[in-house]
């Protein structure tokens, strides 16, 4: 590795949610950061940031007070990342990670105490802690179960709200559903291009126009997740004065806009503070030095090489190759840390798909001890500087309990101050 180097304080590997939060915790503290790695996974985001919503997992108990939920998920699960979290460490986080968003004009809501409920594509209501402003007053139509007019779109692929407002139909007599054909758009119609389009006042005008038409004595729209990739505060209001109701966005499958609003945001916000970004760019190699690491991110053309005092893997699991798997085992691609998993390929399943309990495969990840460094098969920190994050973690199922953005930011906060303590 004889080539040019950058020296940063820590390097940051996985551009995902935890990756990102990391990047900014520890810019907002000073320190010299690099962020390496592929931010894919916020495609599949809903762009709802949750807590923790289910616990006990096996019981599927919805928590409408989600600090309750974590004091006893800590108590009954003292290895889950959660139980080394301090309640006011997630809470930072929330507060440092929306605060960044809401400075690239994306705003997020939501209460204190308990979380929201926002309904679904599917029909099925979503306990979540944090919402963009535009799924906001879908929470209060929701609960108040108002006169309210679900509109999609023909070639929309995926996105059927007919489902949603048939699932509801004994519970919210008042809402209906609207098929939209829109003549600009010829074959399959994409959220993305969709939301890139009503940027543009005029195309405003002209949506409001249609669904107008059709709209009788509800009190609120609920659209896709299209309302704008930037200035999503000002299409929502625009959109509310030309219809006279309430205007309301429901998660889309991905590739979600949501997700792209906050890689948006993230991305411009992290430049800004002076974080080097190797984007969609992957850590080849490393070496380990007297005063920290050497890294080599391959782009396929020029590579880059970084120095730093510590690192932090917050590459997620399978699908961000922050784990790796074959049919007989599960790793950890980078340094090679030993990977908490089933003894045996055939403990990774429940033989019900929809077991309660969960599959024991989903709880594989990295241990890691108070300070968030990963540990090595003697139970000790393999790396004295290397710590972790998000998903890539052990002992949790973020999927089940509905806790992925609160476990990544929250981790990813107490691993960068962890490291900042020893500066």
């Amino acid at each position: 590795m004889s080539r040019a180097e950058t020296s940063v304080d820590l390097m940051v590997i996985g551009a995902g949610l935890a990756g990102l939060g990391a990047a900014l915790f520890a810019a907002n503290r000073g320190l010299k950061v690099c962020l390496a790695g592929d931010t894919g996974g916020l495609d599949f985001h809903t762009g709802c940031l949750d807590l923790l919503g289910v616990h006990p997992m096996q019981e599927g108990r919805r928590r409408r007070d989600p600090w309750q939920g974590l004091r006893e998920l800590a108590e009954a699960c003292p290895q889950h990342p959660y139980a080394k979290l301090a309640s006011d460490t997630i809470r930072q986080a929330f507060y440092e990670f929306t605060a960044c968003l809401a400075q690239g004009g994306l705003l997020y809501q939501g209460h204190e105490r308990r979380n929201l409920e926002v309904l679904t594509s599917a029909g099925t209501i979503k306990q979540t802690y944090r919402v963009p402003n535009t799924m906001w007053a879908g929470a209060r139509v929701l609960q108040e179960r108002l006169p309210t007019l679900l509109v999609d779109f023909r070639g929309m692929k995926e996105f059927n709200l007919i489902q949603a407002v048939e699932v509801q139909r004994d519970h919210w007599p008042g809402l209906r559903h609207l098929r939209l054909t829109l003549p600009d758009y010829m074959g399959d119609l994409h959220p993305e291009a969709m939301a890139w389009d009503l940027a543009l006042a005029e195309n405003r005008v002209k949506l409001a126009g249609r669904i107008r038409e059709h709209l009788g004595d509800e009190q609120a729209v609920g659209l896709p997740g299209v309302l704008g990739v930037q200035g999503t505060v000002t299409i929502k209001a625009h959109l509310e004065e030309l219809l006279g109701v309430k205007v309301f966005e429901i998660p889309t499958p991905p590739p979600a806009v949501a997700g792209l609003r906050i890689r948006e945001a993230m991305e411009q916000a992290l430049a800004a503070l002076g974080v080097q970004l190797l984007l969609k760019r992957r850590v080849a190699a490393f070496e380990v030095l007297d005063t920290g690491f050497r890294f080599l991110v391959s782009t396929g053309g020029a590579d880059h090489t970084i120095k730093a005092k510590a690192a932090l893997l917050a590459g997620g699991r399978f699908m961000g190759k922050g784990l790796m798997a074959d049919r007989l085992k599960i790793w950890e691609p980078l340094f090679g840390l030993p990977v908490y998993q089933p003894r045996s390929r055939e403990d990774w399943h429940c033989s019900d798909f929809y077991d309660p309990r969960g599959h024991a495969v989903n709880r594989a990840g990295l241990e890691v001890d108070s300070k968030f460094r990963p540990l090595a098969e003697s139970g000790k920190p393999a790396f004295e500087n290397l710590f972790a994050a998000g998903t890539i973690l052990a002992h949790q199922d973020w999927m089940r309990q509905k806790c992925g953005s609160g476990l990544a930011l929250g981790t990813a906060l107490a691993a960068v101050e962890s490291f900042a303590g020893t500066l």
